[in-house]
């Protein structure tokens, strides 16, 4: 018989596609065609970006088949590398994994939000949105899970229509000789991507959460991060064969851009609308799963122990990730924001890749690696690689990732004598 208090495959899903759907894509592809004035580069960028995050969600899964239990990055690290590593991935969590990502959506929700005659600062409205799914997340999984699954499906339909509509009618520019994209820049570009596409990890988060996670997780996973990369890439094939390339470089607000070149100003309500929903259903998302990190870190002694409760986080945990977005929201930084949360997530991700190859090789019988181990390798070659170009060319933003990793760290080791171990 089903538990009804747990969530089953199409919530899990839905929570990987609502995390993934979020800011990254309706913004990034401006900045893209600014750095990258080529189509067919832009869009491959896109394609190598849904499959490492395949890649990674494969890896998740094997992990997840190992430890189903909430926690993520933290829970992961903290049984297979060492305690610190788990307390920095909680740490990470907390204000780059989902308290930055959630303000960033909750500013462009604000900005999709405004109509004519009607245009408040998009911080109030995204200050609004943020309560708004605090308060409905706090309550418990139940009616959190009702409203993450309706915005996931209306996005999803409302999405494909526009989409579909717009192929039809679209008129395919005349293409100007393809400029030269340098190794460093397409390389930068990935981190912008990795960051769009983050939240193919989203459901590990509450997998304490799911019925039989080792084996709903795994295909939830998959299925979600294979969703969305088809939807990002048939959504940046429709901008970039549909619209010149001029019109959309630099452009924040990209998806609003290209479907009014594309339908005029009534399409580009419309759009405005549906970002609107992906947008909502990403904060919903994040508010969601982030506190579950928080509760398990307060279940093994890392935070105080109100912050746990034993079939939720609670509204100590939604209301502590809340207030630090709020106060993001609230920040001024856009593009050099993208580059340190995709930098610091993707390291963040790496380390949970690299403690799933050293436990597979320290206790090859306990554990199976899907493809080990070229799946993991490659998951961390790619972003080995895009992390070098990232420092040598991004370096305020990854220096700044490096200093949020270096001051959990720090503040870990300052406390250890005080930490417990995490329980096994």
């Amino acid at each position: 018989m089903k538990d009804s208090s747990k969530i089953g495959l199409t919530g899990a899903v839905a929570l990987v596609i609502a995390n993934m759907m979020g800011t990254g894509i309706f913004t990034t592809t401006g900045f893209l065609v600014e750095e990258m004035p080529s189509r067919a580069m832009v869009l491959l960028a896109w394609a190598l970006g849904g499959g490492l995050a395949l890649l990674g969600a494969i890896c998740y899964g094997d992990l997840v088949r190992q430890w189903p239990e909430s926690g993520g990055e933290y829970l992961f690290l903290s049984r297979a590398l060492h305690p610190s590593m788990g307390y920095v991935a909680g740490w990470v969590s907390l204000f780059v994994g989902f308290s930055a990502p959630t303000a960033a959506a909750a500013y462009a929700a604000g900005a999709y939000a405004r109509a004519d005659g009607f245009e408040p600062d998009p911080r109030w409205m995204g200050t609004f949105w943020i309560v708004l799914f605090s308060l409905c997340h706090g309550k418990g999984i139940g009616m959190g899970t009702r409203i993450q699954n309706a915005l996931v499906l209306l996005k999803l339909i409302l999405l494909l229509g526009v989409m579909t509509w717009a192929w039809t009618k679209m008129e395919v520019p005349e293409i100007s000789q393809k400029e030269p994209v340098e190794l460093s820049t397409f390389s930068v570009s990935l981190v912008w991507i990795y960051f769009s596409y983050c939240g193919w990890n989203a459901a590990v988060y509450i997998a304490s959460e799911v019925r039989d996670p080792r084996r709903q997780l795994p295909f939830a996973l998959v299925a979600g991060t294979l969703l969305v990369t088809f939807f990002y890439v048939a959504l940046n094939a429709l901008f970039l064969w549909g619209v010149p390339l001029d019109v959309l470089a630099g452009r924040e607000n990209v998806a609003r851009v290209a479907f009014d070149y594309l339908g005029g100003s009534s399409l580009g309500s419309m759009v405005s609308f549906v970002v609107l929903m992906a947008l909502l259903s990403s904060i919903s998302s994040m508010t969601m799963a982030g506190p579950r990190v928080y509760a398990k870190m307060a279940s093994d002694g890392y935070l105080p122990l109100w912050f746990a409760k034993a079939s939720a986080p609670g509204w100590a945990c939604v209301w502590l990730q809340g207030g630090l977005a709020i106060s993001m929201l609230w920040l001024p930084t856009f593009k050099q924001l993208l580059s340190y949360m995709g930098f610091t997530l993707g390291i963040s991700a790496s380390l949970s890749i690299l403690g799933l190859m050293r436990h597979k090789i320290r206790y090859p019988e306990t554990i199976r690696v899907t493809g080990w181990p070229w799946i993991p390798a490659f998951f961390l070659l790619i972003v080995f690689w895009v992390t070098l170009f990232s420092i040598w060319k991004e370096p305020i933003p990854s220096m700044m990732g490096m200093l949020t990793l270096f001051v959990g760290w720090a503040i870990w080791w300052g406390r250890k004598k005080s930490l417990p171990t995490p329980s096994a």
